[in-house]
């Protein structure tokens, strides 16, 4: 493979060199209204932790409500207050609206913004060569609209008549109708409105994203020399382009529904006997709207969390990563087959049977590309010299939640299966492990393994093992009992199930689940200390700590505007030359250092790897 690039790649195009003294920042400038993206990302990470935290505490209310129904408790007067917990007990409404505002957070504001805002704006300019993003101005916009996002949508708790209620997926009538139930007024238009804002700047990021990663490489960056996170980070930005605009159109026609009198999603209404004047609308068609961007953004949320466990692994394995160019097809593979699979979430809607079985084999595919990238991990940890640090226990961590919570996919993208579990919380079980947990894991692993770039300094590791530790059994603990309960059928989304005699068996298992997730809750309390304490106490890093291959270990410590002081490196090999040895193999390449950087231009009888 030729090491020359695309002369319009290589490039230093601020046409000064020293970019030490680019400007004299001011605080504001610095830390607030900043255009660097290294600054942009630690911006995204701390709000999307903020939003996680809160995201977290409504799934432990609503997990106690669930153990202990109807049971009055101290810690729902001090969180809800007299207006949703009357003497301490929860009331129908406030778990609704808790159930819907949780999963709002944490798959849009978690781990769509959270984790790729975090990585995709320090690690791409970094990991390809560049001085910044192609448009900083619109990075820093993009980040101040999700602040937006986020402030209005935490504000819908606040408002009379209650936050949005009708799950996190919003189908109509429920949402569309302002007086269907408490959470259909103005904290759902609220949920709407800041939910458009929150496309806008997740399509302003990807199109920043998209255009410096064919852009901007330095010089020798070729697409097979970029390291996999970078592969991941660029794929995700283009579903985000292909598949957010329509669930923007739905918002849309759901506004238009709710304030100016339209009818696309409603028909034949009655409330209280009155028929209502809505005539001619489909709610099938706001979920095909909805699902077309609600699948892709499964892999939205955890092809970034991938591509950081691809490069943790192959780090701390001291070996390249097994099958570079498959793991780069699987990507593609999965980007591709994710906008074609999204009817398998509308089995029970009433589709045509053959339809049904359409949806059933796309979706049964994709489970080869993600074959591809499970065994692929467990062949480069494979006779490895494992470091065995937090990013690593957390990437394995990722391994092993992809696979199990993958497994239950190929029962729920059966249609004939799906119907007998659909809507359970075998449902719940499933994507929480294949999604959430499995995002989750790769956002702290990316937090452990690039915290010294970020901040740097090091987190204390052993902290790092005890948040792992627990984390791992304890989400195995909430997840794992609830594959059984959904196959005994109790429905999700229900927030008492005491009226059912037939579920009284099952009242124990969900107190576990509950002792579990307040544990699991808890211990994440270990990482926001280390998190904190680490950026101002922890120990100073190394320029390279992890001894690592990749460009972005190669700028100083010290953040500086333009990464790099001088003339950007050039790139003479691929992302993963660890424990290479020499022609005749009597040490590594560089005598005594089981790595070579990618700036190290290829030693003489040295052969660039075939990967």
């Amino acid at each position: 493979m030729s090491a020359t690039a695309n002369p319009t790649v290589a490039h230093d195009h601020h046409g000064h060199d020293d970019h030490g003294h680019h400007h004299k920042e001011t605080f504001i400038t610095k830390y607030i209204f900043s255009q660097d993206h290294k600054m942009i990302g630690k911006q995204f990470l701390i709000t999307g932790l903020v939003m996680g935290t809160i995201g977290i505490l409504m799934s432990v209310l609503f997990r106690i409500q669930l153990a202990w129904p109807e049971e009055a408790s101290w810690v729902f007067e001090l969180f809800l207050g007299d207006k949703y917990a009357t003497d301490g007990v929860m009331n129908p409404d406030a778990y609704l609206a808790l159930v819907t505002i949780h999963g709002t957070i944490m798959v849009f504001f978690v781990l769509t913004a959270g984790l790729s805002g975090t990585f995709s704006n320090l690690l791409i300019p970094l990991q390809i060569g560049a001085r910044d993003m192609a448009s900083g101005f619109m990075n820093m916009l993009s980040y101040w609209i999700f602040f937006l996002s986020s402030v209005i949508m935490l504000s819908s708790l606040f408002v009379e008549s209650g936050p949005a209620s009708a799950g996190w997926t919003i189908y109509p009538p429920l949402s569309a109708l302002p007086e269907a139930i408490p959470g259909s007024g103005t904290g759902m238009t609220l949920w709407l409105v800041a939910m458009a804002l929150f496309i806008a700047q997740s399509l302003m990021g990807s199109l920043n994203y998209i255009v410096t990663v064919i852009n901007l490489r330095t010089e020798g960056m070729s697409m097979t020399r970029l390291p996999l996170t970078i592969w991941a980070l660029f794929v995700t930005a283009i579903i985000g382009v292909v598949s957010f605009p329509v669930l923007l159109s739905a918002a849309l026609m759901l506004i238009m529904d709710r304030s100016f009198g339209t009818s696309f999603f409603l028909s034949d209404i009655y409330i209280k006997g009155e028929v209502l004047a809505h005539q001619g609308g489909s709610p099938v068609l706001f979920e095909h709207l909805f699902w077309f961007l609600g699948h892709p953004e499964v892999y939205i949320v955890l092809l970034p969390a991938l591509g950081i466990t691809s490069e943790v692994i192959a780090t701390n394995s001291r070996k390249p990563i097994f099958g570079y160019r498959a793991m780069i097809a699987s990507i593609l593979a999965i980007a591709f087959l994710s906008t074609i699979v999204w009817g398998h979430h509308m089995f029970v809607s009433g589709m045509n049977p053959f339809l049904g079985s359409v949806f059933t084999f796309t979706t049964l595919l994709i489970a080869i590309p993600s074959a591809v990238k499970g065994f692929n991990y467990i062949t480069t940890l494979w006779k490895g010299n494992l470091q065995m640090n937090p990013g690593m226990l957390f990437s394995i961590g990722l391994v092993s939640t992809f696979i199990t919570g993958g497994l239950t996919g190929i029962i729920l993208g059966d249609s004939t299966l799906d119907i007998n579990v659909h809507d359970t919380y075998f449902v719940i079980a499933h994507f929480h492990l294949v999604m959430g947990i499995s995002a989750l894991y790769g956002l702290f692993a990316g937090v452990y393994h690039w915290f010294p770039k970020m901040f740097g300094r090091m987190m204390n590791k052993n902290l790092g093992y005890v948040h792992f530790w627990v984390t791992a059994v304890g989400a195995y603990g909430v997840f794992f009992p609830m594959h059984f309960i959904g196959m005994a059928g109790l429905p999700r989304r229900y927030y008492t199930n005491t009226n059912f005699p037939y579920f009284d068996d099952l009242a124990d298992v969900n107190v576990i689940i509950t002792i579990f997730a307040i544990i699991t809750a808890l211990v994440q309390l270990v990482f926001i200390y280390n998190f904190i304490h680490s950026i101002f106490f922890g120990k100073r890093a190394t320029q390279n700590p992890w001894n690592a291959t990749t460009l972005e270990w190669t700028t100083p410590v010290e953040h500086i505007h333009g990464n790099w002081p001088g003339k950007i490196p050039s790139v003479y090999r691929w992302s993963y030359d660890y424990s290479k040895l020499n022609k005749d193999e009597t040490d590594y390449v560089i005598a005594g250092q089981d790595f070579v950087p990618q700036n190290v231009p290829l030693q003489k009888n040295e052969e660039e790897m075939n990967h």
